[in-house]
């Protein structure tokens, strides 16, 4: 006799999500461009989605945000920090489509709602991953100004790599 077909809870428990973590970096600071309510005029440097579905990083320079673009919008769910408030923001220069819409968690708004106030990415590593970022924002417009790709693409895989680590540490214990 055939196997008689999965239950339906089954069925769900298979399902898997395309979750992407997502973090940039600029060309230039905040204090450059008038302020941070000009984060449009930042410009992307360098872009980093993790593709949990494929366990693989991308990476994305200025001239490839487009396709960028287009694969966020793929993905079932975008995990980041901060990113509604600032990753979205600088990319909004660059596409008529409201970021806004992609189905979005945003670990620093989770925990602002939670707490009251703000944490950085650096503290919560620190407190619950034992680890620290490799550098900062600063640091990160240097190295682009430099030229220097290799360290600029490292720090922000580093960073999409503890806000993932951090979001399934939350997924985990609550």
């Amino acid at each position: 006799a055939p196997d008689p077909p999965p239950s339906p809870t089954a069925v769900a428990s298979e399902i898997t999500y395309r979750m992407g973590f997502f973090d940039l970096e600029t060309q230039r600071l905040a204090s450059e461009v008038g302020g941070w309510q000009n984060k449009h005029l930042m410009c992307v440097s360098v872009a980093v989605p993790y593709d949990s579905s494929m366990d693989a990083f991308q990476v994305y320079r200025e001239d490839e945000i487009p396709k960028l673009i287009e694969d966020l919008q793929q993905l079932d769910i975008v995990v980041g920090f901060n990113i509604k408030q600032f990753d979205y923001k600088v990319l909004g220069a660059y596409t008529p489509f409201d970021l806004q819409q992609l189905p979005t968690i945003d670990l620093l708004e989770l925990i602002h709602k939670q707490l009251k106030f703000r944490l950085s990415l650096d503290h919560l590593a620190h407190q619950n991953l034992g680890r620290q970022k490799a550098a900062d924002g600063i640091q990160a417009v240097d190295w682009y100004r430099e030229g220097q790709w290799e360290p600029l693409i490292h720090y922000c895989k580093e960073d999409v790599i503890l806000t993932r680590d951090l979001f399934n540490l939350t997924m985990e214990k609550g």
